[in-house]
């Protein structure tokens, strides 16, 4: 083995014990740690005892409470103590527990309690609590419990243990707080689950308060159906109203639209009357115009077949008439002399002559004109009314007129006017007696 070798082996010999050495510093250090350093959790509180510490009121403690977090204490010289937090379930029960009316009742209740972590009370739980097991704490939270509850019991009355358990639980709590704070402890929850009596009070005074809520619930159920009914009512009412309403005015509606249409019809019913009237009167007249054309058709129809050869047969009398007549010329002009004779003498009379005898021949003037006129034939006459009679009556009128102008161109013909000398022998003759 050379030097070299030897060397080397030597160095790495006391690399080895430098590790070693190293962890060995380590160990120790951490053992030393875990001898001074107290961890403590969420749910404990430390209670590191052994030197004196001072409150911050001004008074000292053999003792220093670590809630969380970490503290050191020195070996030998300190001592380190736990004490647990969490929630411990208690049960309360008390029996003939009398109230305020002298009921006894029967209550169970559940609570839960912890140690408290006030630093103004945590001292308590320290001086009277350390070192007790959590089943040992909750027999001294149950004895304290059930105490403050008989207490609280005698103040009430059974209804108002009964009725409002929150309120009686909140009271318990109240009365409770005082002892529990100077045993270092902390009621969490208080729930009352129970409340009875041996006599059936609360049953009684349940089923007369039953029995009131029904009475009421039915009081309560009438007068809702009597308000149903009486709204079911107005609402019916007001429907029928409203509807009577709505009838009177479709009712007026339709009478305005029954005027309307009476107005609108009778309008029509107007127009259609002037229609109809002026569609018979341009009829009438169209059919005046078609008699006339007619009346004159029929003249010149009757000129052809009738006039026109008789003035042709008249005309052939007249010369074979004065063929014939040429005999008697002499005795003409006898009578024309006689004639002639006649008008001197009634010229000699004058105008009252030729009136006195047209008067004595007025008779047989009529006579002569009415037989005139009733020789005439009317082959056609077409008589157009317009309802009122009148065309009728002026057809009927014109025989008397047709005689009363023949009668006038016959006096005419002979120079009288035969309407003033009737005019005056009316008056002469109305004159005599």
């Amino acid at each position: 083995m050379t030097p070299d070798d030897v060397i080397g082996a030597l160095a790495g010999d006391g690399l080895l014990y430098a590790a070693v050495a190293v962890l060995a510093a380590l160990a120790i250090v951490i053992l030393a740690l875990s001898r001074f350093l107290c961890i403590c959790s969420p749910n404990e509180i430390l209670i590191i005892s052994g030197r004196k510490h001072r409150l911050p009121d001004g008074s000292t403690v053999g003792y220093h409470v670590l809630h969380g977090g970490r503290g050191f204490r020195i070996p030998l010289f300190e001592e380190v103590n736990r004490m647990d937090m969490r929630l411990i379930p208690v049960m309360v029960e008390v029996h003939n527990a009398y109230s305020s009316g002298g009921i006894p009742l029967s209550v169970q209740a559940i609570a839960n309690v912890k140690v408290t972590s006030d630093p103004s009370h945590v001292r308590n739980a320290i001086e009277r609590l350390l070192s007790m097991a959590p089943s040992q704490i909750g027999a001294v939270a149950q004895q304290t419990l059930e105490g403050v509850l008989r207490e609280v019991v005698a103040e009430l009355t059974p209804e108002e243990v009964n009725e409002d358990r929150l309120k009686f639980a909140g009271t318990l709590a109240r009365h409770a707080k005082d002892d529990f704070d100077k045993l270092g402890l902390q009621l969490d929850v208080l729930k009352v689950q129970s409340v009875t009596d041996e006599q059936n009070y609360l049953n009684n005074l349940g089923r007369a308060r039953i029995a009131r809520m029904v009475r009421d619930a039915q009081n309560a159920e009438n007068e809702a159906n009597q308000q149903i009914a009486e709204a079911r009512a107005a609402a019916r009412q007001r429907a029928e109203t409203a509807q009577k309403q709505a009838e009177t005015r479709v009712q007026t509606k339709q009478n305005e639209l029954r005027g309307e249409l009476a107005s609108l019809e009778a309008e029509a019913k107007s127009l259609e009357n002037e229609a109809a009237v002026a569609a018979q009167t341009a009829r009438a007249e169209a059919e005046q115009q078609l008699q006339a054309l007619r009346t004159e058709l029929e003249r010149l129809r009757l000129e052809c077949d009738v006039v026109l050869p008789a003035e042709a047969r008249r005309r052939a009398a007249e010369a074979e008439a004065a063929a014939k007549a040429a005999p008697v010329v002499q005795s003409g002009k006898a009578q024309a002399e006689a004639l002639r004779v006649v008008a001197e003498e009634w010229r000699a009379a004058g105008a009252d002559g030729r009136d006195l005898y047209v008067l004595q021949h007025l008779q047989e003037l009529v006579r002569a004109a009415v037989e005139r006129v009733a020789r005439a034939e009317v082959g056609q006459l077409s008589v157009i009314d317009g309802g009122d009679g009148k065309s009728f009556t002026g057809a009927v009128a014109s025989f008397p007129a047709a005689v009363s102008e023949v009668l006038r161109q016959t006096a005419g013909a002979i120079g009288v006017d035969t309407q003033s000398l009737l005019a005056s022998s009316n008056q002469t003759g109305g004159s005599q007696p």
